[in-house]
């Protein structure tokens, strides 16, 4: 932000600013007023009063700013610094005021009523005609401020941030903020060349909100508010409720209005039809900023949704898209909660990006994060001076980790921050879900903290009950006021109910990401495949405790950062070949296996380096020049065809989250590194679904099925030519031999090729 910024071209005369005597071209002075005409200073204000109108501390400028009328007539005080006049001009009446010193402007009019006026100020070489801000009544309806103070205003972005309206038939700019330790608050903006003195707001009595309606500000008009804190001191800050930012690192709050027009009436209206743990829900995970760096929202609508599309996943989730001043942070270090970084564009860009992905028919998913905020100086941190946001208790607002701020999940007007902000996402930019980022370390007291720096809850237990409650109740207002959205928690730890109803004491969450799986299973697949028989209940243990909750399977980014090398650089093994088989191989698994997927970019075409925010996927893999290229996108075709089946089979997603769908075949073959089972769909149709995680091929290996089946055929296979595999299949349907095996009469006896998964269906 520069003290140096032009105004934008949208904002109007009405709120010039001071300085704009050097800036506007000469017009001619408004004529003084005649003496005669029987104007004289108002009543002077209080040494104690005018101190505190312009040290920014007064509670209630319009108590002594803009036109009343009294005993002998109607007053005016104008607070305009740097001006060396001021006039009234109403119909029949062109007066100036007498200068009252520090930008105070003052006149008692012989009149018997207030009229309809406008100012005209004067600078050194310049005069322009403004409304009078302090002519206005609140902008702001006691609902609003009810709701407010209840905690309970479900879209708190209305009421609070910059609004332009229409208000006593003037168009301008509403402002309204959350504030209630300061002393007093005023809107300093590129309309006021960044000085703060001409605009101090009102305190909306004990709902803590201040508000000033500024005439002729509008969309695109950069501000900040400047809180004189309770000890005096002033600090300038970005509006918390603000819908638009300045790009990085910039930080300017700016006045934007959306004038998008959707045309996603037939996604919206279809998406709920199934819940989304009865549904094919296949998820690819991006970073928006690096999945192409350099596109802008608008030129992603243009790529992202076929790419998506021809690979065949239902959902796309977006790493944290709020408003965040440190790239490196990936989004989860927030700064505007409700404001869509403006590093690729504006809100409404994002708008259309989303649009764009629902006429390709895929949902999309943001990154959520609740549970923690930076403590940058201009942005929520102490934010009128005192812990608002954050928690009173130093040991409960310092996060231990991150080096950042936990809110009060406890105080109401934090809690409706927020739940609001939940709904907002899902409203106004039609977002499908919410993935809540790091539940976990909202749910414990304890998180990260040792004996000492936490104290018990009520009940003398280690669970933030706040937390819980804040989840709760974002969870059950999403859903009821958000048909068809579902929300996701990353949650690591075994807490009970993380998707049970809230009414029946869970958390609410519709799906959980299945961290514990994710450990597991990777651990065994960095295994060299000889010492696999070893670890071989790291592949079955998940199926104990699948059915406690509905789960994705998540391979994230998290996953392929920081040293812990990408999915298929994960796999033993000197030989590329052999990674991507395993790579593929796991995949199958994957796909399989009870939970929904969801998998992050680069991964999809087993891109061997680390994701980088700086440089995203290694796009050049796929170049036909690049020597391997084929293997690449035969990894890429895999998961093209993994989603396409798995789309075709309602046994691998129709009763995911019941033990009635899955069933094991063959779960103890550590020996010889090979899983079995099968999937079933609601009517009973079901799905063989084989792995050999050894390198080596595995002939006439006998699993049993079910002998009302006649025949099989083999749906898929990791190890075709087409995606890289040596070609081992079976391309003849499959007809049970009477022969016992795992327990069941009938028995198939296959071919199973090296580092492999294979798909059989009826």
């Amino acid at each position: 932000m520069s003290a140096a910024r032009q105004p934008s071209p949208t904002v109007r005369d009405e709120a010039a600013a001071p300085a704009a005597a050097a800036r506007k071209p000469r017009t001619p002075r408004a004529r003084r007023a005649d003496p005669a005409h029987g104007v004289r200073p108002a009543s002077p204000l209080g040494a104690e009063e005018r101190a505190r109108l312009l040290e920014g501390r007064h509670h209630d400028p319009h108590a002594v700013l803009g036109a009343r009328a009294q005993r002998g007539g109607v007053s005016f005080r104008v607070l305009r610094p740097y001006a060396k006049a001021v006039t009234v001009v109403a119909k029949g009446l062109r007066a100036e005021l007498h200068d009252d010193g520090d930008g105070l402007f003052s006149g008692l009019f012989p009149l018997s009523g207030v009229p309809d006026y406008r100012l005209l100020v004067a600078y050194d070489s310049d005069e322009i005609e403004v409304h009078d801000p302090y002519r206005f009544l609140p902008a702001l309806g006691e609902l609003d401020l009810h709701l407010i103070g209840e905690g309970r205003h479900e879209q708190l972005w209305t009421a609070l941030g910059s609004e332009p309206m229409e208000h006593q038939g003037v168009a301008g700019t509403r402002f309204t903020v959350w504030a209630p330790n300061a002393q007093g608050v005023r809107v300093s903006g590129d309309f006021s060349y960044w000085d703060s003195v001409a605009y101090p707001m009102r305190s909306l009595g004990s709902s803590g909100v201040w508000e000033l309606f500024l005439p002729g500000v509008g969309v695109g008009t950069l501000y900040k508010y400047d809180i004189t804190r309770p000890d005096g001191s002033h600090t300038l800050r970005a509006d918390p409720m603000a819908r638009a930012a300045e790009v990085p690192p910039a930080t300017a709050s700016v006045v934007t209005a959306s004038a998008y027009e959707w045309r996603d009436a037939e996604w919206m209206a279809a998406r709920g039809a199934r819940p989304p743990h009865e549904a094919p829900f296949s998820v690819y995970e991006l970073h928006l900023a690096s999945w192409r760096p350099g596109l802008s929202y608008r030129q992603l609508a243009e790529q992202l949704p076929a790419y998506v599309k021809e690979l065949g996943f239902t959902h796309v989730e977006l790493m944290p898209v709020a408003e965040h001043p440190f790239g490196g942070s990936w989004g989860y270090q927030v700064t505007g909660f409700y404001a869509p970084t403006s590093r690729m564009g504006s809100p409404d860009d994002f708008r259309h990006l989303v649009d764009a992905l629902h006429r390709a028919g895929i949902g999309v998913i943001v990154d959520w994060v609740p549970a923690h905020f930076p403590r940058d100086e201009w942005a929520l941190a102490e934010f009128d001076g005192r812990p608002l946001y954050e928690h009173q208790d130093p040991q409960r607002a310092a996060h231990p980790d991150w080096g950042t701020l936990e809110f009060d999940y406890g105080r109401k007007e934090v809690r409706n921050f927020l739940v609001a902000n939940a709904v907002y996402w899902c409203e106004q930019f039609h977002v499908d879900g919410l993935r809540v980022d790091a539940v976990a370390s909202m749910l414990y007291l304890d998180y990260s903290r040792t004996e000492g720096q936490w104290t018990p809850n009520e009940h003398g237990g280690r669970e933030n009950l706040d937390a819980v409650a804040l989840l709760q109740e974002m969870n059950a207002t999403v859903y009821r006021r958000c048909p068809g959205v579902v929300t996701i928690a990353e949650e690591s730890t075994a807490w009970n109910g993380v998707t049970r109803p809230t009414d029946a004491g869970g958390l609410g969450f519709g799906l959980k990401w299945n961290m514990g799986w994710m450990h597991d299973t990777l651990r065994y697949m960095s295994k060299e495949p000889v010492h696999r028989k070893y670890h071989h209940h790291d592949m079955t243990f998940g199926m104990v405790y699948a059915f406690s909750e509905n789960y994705v399977l998540p391979i994230s980014h998290d996953e392929v950062v920081h040293g812990k090398a990408s999915l298929v650089s994960k796999m033993p093994g000197e030989d590329w070949w052999q990674k991507r088989a395993a790579h593929r191989a796991y995949l199958g698994f994957m796909w399989a296996h009870p939970g929904k997927q969801l998998l992050f970019m680069g991964q999809e075409f087993a891109q061997g380096s680390e994701w980088s925010e700086a440089y995203g996927p290694d796009w050049w893999l796929l170049d036909t020049s690049y020597p391997a290229a084929d293997d690449h996108r035969g990894v890429r075709d895999l998961v093209r065809d993994l989603n396409r089946t798995y789309a075709a089979a309602p046994a691998l997603w129709e009763r995911d989250s019941v033990p009635e769908g899955f069933a094991w075949v063959e779960g103890d073959a550590a020996e010889d590194n090979v899983f079995a089972f099968l999937r079933f769909a609601g009517d009973g149709s079901p799905l063989l679904a084989v792995s050999n995680f050894s390198p080596v091929v595995r002939h006439g290996y006998r699993l049993g099925v079910p002998e009302e089946v006649p025949l099989w055929r083999e749906v898929l296979n990791t190890d075709l030519a087409a995606y890289g595999g040596s070609g081992i299949h079976h391309t003849a349907p499959l007809r049970p031999e009477p022969v016992p095996a795992q327990g069941r009469a009938a028995s198939l006896r296959l071919t199973l090729p090296p580092l492999a998964t294979l798909w059989f269906r009826p």
